[in-house]
């Protein structure tokens, strides 16, 4: 049975891809459909069918999902070419054209791939490495050879344990290892990333090449060996579906979902939505976003998650926003579902802005909230709204309680979800979200 696919001209960081194709037409699965003005990556038609109609936002294609594995090939070339010509992006959510991060040189540097799953819930890029981690291994290697790298890290939080082991068997280049990460947000953060893994912490502006790294997700990499071996643009994104479903308790991981899908008819495949609900949101439940049914995939989704109803919470609110978490307007539009009016809001110490957006000084490692919290109080605030980190949090709850502050947190409606422990004060053994 056909259905309706409709495939965004902005799948990333850039312009949106600019048609070359038009209304009526027929086309094949990889067909190239919008190329990239820029800064950008080019969009290839995820399933076989014909052109509905062409918009500024978005090409609709009526078709249905392949069974078969053909797709029409892009050009032949060098790995940038070809990575280039695939449409790749950074499909960890950044979304940032990996063609321009392979065109960077690194002589005596490192690849990291980020198979950290940072966020709670979200569970595909571990999925795909315990199935088989071949391809992103492939591709770590074909971006270390891009970029004259001298070494390859694959970070991977020390919990998965089924991982570790599969990828240690099918690591037979010297220069390549494995590093294990604790399981604390905001672990896999790129920043968080190097410091961890070579010792370097980035200033807030900083590169990553300036600690002579690049960082790619494992996905992304993952693409990069198909565009490279096979000639395969980006036709489909792997998804972890989980939070209020029928019939569900776990995360369900959906692998090669084609571009453009709509989130109501997936969510529809797993079994629908549980009752009431609190709303849909997409990537993992620190940095979400909220969606609608009628939204689709794109090449940097990572999970859709339906959340619980939720909380009331004692008016007035005041907000305490975390660079590595929720924005301000994300956090108001959360109290708001609360119910609640907002009195003030205070920036946490370590977030500092760079470019119009926040950056964490040292992310995940807290110097302390107290002085914010008390602000906060003194404004008039009877509860809080927090988006902080595991450790930015601990500060939280030592003062909040003692002041009768009832806190909240913008991950809980999906952690209620998924009956998973609340982010408030946590000890590092303690914290272990699936």
């Amino acid at each position: 049975m056909s259905e309706m696919y409709k495939l965004l001209l902005k799948q990333g960081v850039g312009k949106p891809a600019i048609p070359c194709v038009q209304e009526g037409a027929s086309v094949k699965r990889g067909h190239c459909i919008a190329t990239a003005d820029g800064l950008g990556a080019d969009l290839h038609a995820s399933v076989p069918g014909t052109v509905i109609q062409v918009t500024d936002e978005a090409i609709f294609i009526r078709g249905e999902k392949s069974e078969n594995s053909e797709f029409e090939t892009i050009p032949p070339g060098d790995i940038g070419a070809r990575v280039r010509s695939a449409g790749i992006v950074g499909m960890g959510g950044a979304g940032f054209p990996t063609w321009i991060k392979l065109a960077q040189k690194i002589p005596g540097g490192t690849v990291i791939a980020n198979a950290a799953e940072c966020e709670p819930i979200l569970a595909q890029n571990i999925a795909e490495i315990e199935s088989d981690p071949n391809e992103v291994y492939r591709g770590l290697l074909y971006a270390m050879e891009s970029v004259g790298a001298a070494h390859g890290v694959i970070a991977v939080k020390a919990k998965h344990k089924k991982a570790i082991a599969r990828l240690k068997t099918i690591i037979h280049d010297d220069r390549v290892s494995v590093f294990q990460l604790e399981d604390l947000y905001p672990v896999g953060e790129k920043r968080a990333l190097i410091r961890d893994v070579l010792g370097v912490l980035l200033d807030p502006d900083e590169r990553t090449v300036n600690a002579n790294a690049i960082v790619l997700n494992s996905e992304t990499l993952s693409r990069v060996s198909q565009a490279v071996e096979l000639g395969r643009p980006v036709l489909s994104k792997n998804l972890t579906i989980a939070g209020k479903l029928r019939g569900r308790t776990k995360p369900i991981t959906l692998m090669d979902v084609p571009i453009g899908t709509r989130i109501g008819d997936l969510i529809e495949s797993v079994g629908g939505i549980d009752g009431d609900y609190g709303e849909v949101i997409t990537g993992g439940p620190f940095m979400s976003r909220r969606v609608t049914l009628d939204d689709v995939v794109t090449k940097t989704t990572g999970a859709m998650i339906v959340t619980m109803p939720f909380l009331k919470a004692k008016a007035p609110l005041g907000l305490l926003v975390c660079a590595c978490s929720a924005s301000e307007a994300r956090m108001k539009e959360i109290a708001d579902q609360m119910g609640a009016d907002v009195v003030a809001s205070e920036r946490c110490k370590h977030a500092v802005e760079v470019h119009g957006v926040l950056r964490c000084r040292n992310p995940g490692i807290c110097p302390g909230q107290a002085d914010r919290v008390l602000r906060l109080k003194k404004a008039g605030a009877q509860s809080l709204l927090i988006g902080n980190c595991s450790d930015c949090s601990n500060t939280v709850m030592a003062l909040a309680p003692k002041l009768n502050l009832p806190v909240h947190h913008v991950t809980d409606s999906a952690l209620r979800a998924m009956n998973l422990p609340l982010v408030r004060k946590l000890h590092k053994n303690e914290v272990n979200f699936k």
